[in-house]
């Protein structure tokens, strides 16, 4: 008889040990399993971040360089006190960078401010001017607070890029409330640079804006409430003539997060650096890839622990079971069988048991993965959230130089991203990063591979007691 048909009716004769392997075998495969769907899940996790939070480029005014400039003038001049010169990024410099490789898409930001003229604008503690703050863009929709919900027009429409060229404005709620303002009205805007030109503007949306939005505390600070929308070419108009065709600074969409350093690299050498600057922020993508890391590195951890264990214990069943069946082995040996073939039934019998585990584990693989895959993402992003509340600043709308602003146009495709401090997009995209755990052909391919393994090492650990046997003693005892 051979060892396969013996290890058959071995398993099938005694029921209850059989069913005691496939249970504690299941256990094994299921908790490593769930270690493998974990892992994999984490590293498809992190490759989907590449797309979803993405990184950014931001081409500006080099300060640094500028400063230096206004300190060496200092040392030479003593009759008056030099001031700080920054210079405007240039669209064409902007356009030659958005060409680049991995560059998906540009955003100019162009912020500035005007007196309102006719109404009047909300006033606060802090607040000793009405001004309105003005950020230019092409598309609202594109602005991160916009995008993440915070933000909602409530009447009318956003802007969009044909209102490039027009005095259409996007105010919010409560200024419209307070000067009772609707879609279609008019107001007026007093500019507050350049020729101090009234401009005339045409109301086309109202927007509410987020209710975590507080007022800034502060000498000529201004409520988010006086913050309205226009196309940046209308922005750029009320700054002056000199301001044409540039902007506060440019955006870049990086298309893989992990080319940001080399198109920083290729980027510098397309501008004059002792005016501009390139700076990086792909810390929304870190955070992600870090909290992924570390649930991955937690799976490993789940996978190698319960593998040793695993072969441990079924090591030490298998132990028992060999001295359990002395005389059946004692007898094979005199009958002439090979120790070789007595150790295959042995392999044979826990083949067929991690088949049956197997299957088994596949199916309640996905809702142990589920569970700690959730509790773990939980863990790591409870962190990461914290982590961005305490050093990121919160972007709003409004004459910081760190307005939102849409795209202006160019050779690349629209994909437009909020630019400046504001990070609304990609930190909502950290918190909520899941795990997508499925079951796959190839996850039980894995999973039979490891099983495999155990049973091997299992088998060769408990094998030198057969080894070892001698027919004539055995029988004799």
């Amino acid at each position: 008889m051979n060892f396969f048909k013996r290890a058959w009716l071995n398993l099938t004769a005694k029921k209850g040990r059989s069913i005691l392997l496939v249970l504690v075998t299941s256990a094994i495969m299921l908790f490593v399993l769930a270690g493998l769907l974990i892992r994999n899940a984490a590293d498809t996790a992190t490759s989907n971040a590449k797309k979803s939070v993405g990184a950014t480029v931001t081409l500006s005014a080099n300060r640094e360089a500028a400063f230096k400039k206004m300190r060496s003038a200092t040392s030479t001049s003593k009759s008056s006190r030099p001031k700080l010169t920054t210079s405007p990024v240039k669209l064409s410099d902007a356009k030659k960078i958005a060409k680049l490789s991995n560059v998906s898409s540009y955003n100019a930001t162009v912020s500035t401010s005007a007196n309102a003229k006719g109404f009047d604008a909300i006033s606060t503690s802090g607040s000793s001017t009405g001004d309105i703050s003005i950020t230019g863009v092409t598309n609202t929709s594109s602005v991160s607070t916009f995008e993440s919900s915070s933000s909602k027009i409530t009447k009318g429409r956003g802007i969009t890029a044909s209102d490039e060229g027009t005095n259409n404005v996007v105010i919010e709620s409560e200024l419209a409330k307070e000067d009772s303002l609707s879609v279609g009205d008019t107001i007026k805007l007093k500019a507050t640079t350049g020729d101090k030109k009234t401009y005339t503007m045409k109301i086309v949306g109202i927007y509410k804006a987020s209710s975590s939005a507080s007022t800034q505390q502060g000498p000529g600070s201004t409520d988010v409430s006086n913050s309205v929308y226009t196309s940046y070419t209308f922005a750029n108009t009320v700054k002056g003539s000199k301001y044409k065709n540039t902007a506060d600074s440019v955006t870049f969409a990086i298309s893989d997060p992990a080319k940001v350093s080399s198109v920083k690299t290729s980027g510098k050498q397309l501008i004059n650096t002792s005016k501009y600057s390139l700076s990086t922020d792909d810390s929304s993508y870190q955070t992600v890839k870090s909290s992924m890391n570390n649930v991955k590195s937690f799976a490993d951890k789940i996978v190698w622990l319960v593998a040793i264990a695993g072969t441990i214990i079924l090591a030490l069943i298998v132990i028992l079971m060999i001295r359990e069946r002395r005389y059946e082995i004692g007898v094979l040996l005199s009958l002439g069988e090979s120790r070789w073939k007595i150790v295959a039934q042995f392999f044979a019998e826990m083949v067929m048991v991690l088949i049956v585990s197997v299957v088994l584990a596949g199916f309640g693989g996905k809702f142990v993965g589920n569970k700690l895959g959730d509790q773990l993402v939980s863990q790591q992003t409870t962190t990461a959230t914290t982590t961005t509340s305490s050093t990121s600043q919160q972007g709003q709308p409004g004459g910081g130089g760190g307005a939102p602003s849409g795209n202006t146009g160019g050779s690349k495709p629209s994909g437009n991203m909020p630019s400046g401090g504001g990070q609304t997009g990609n930190a909502s995209a950290t918190t909520d990063t899941n795990l997508d755990i499925n079951v796959t052909v190839m996850d039980l391919v894995e999973l039979g591979g490891f099983g495999l393994a155990i049973m091997f090492l299992s088998i060769m650990l408990a094998s030198g007691g057969i080894l070892r046997l001698q027919p004539k003693k055995v029988l004799i005892d």
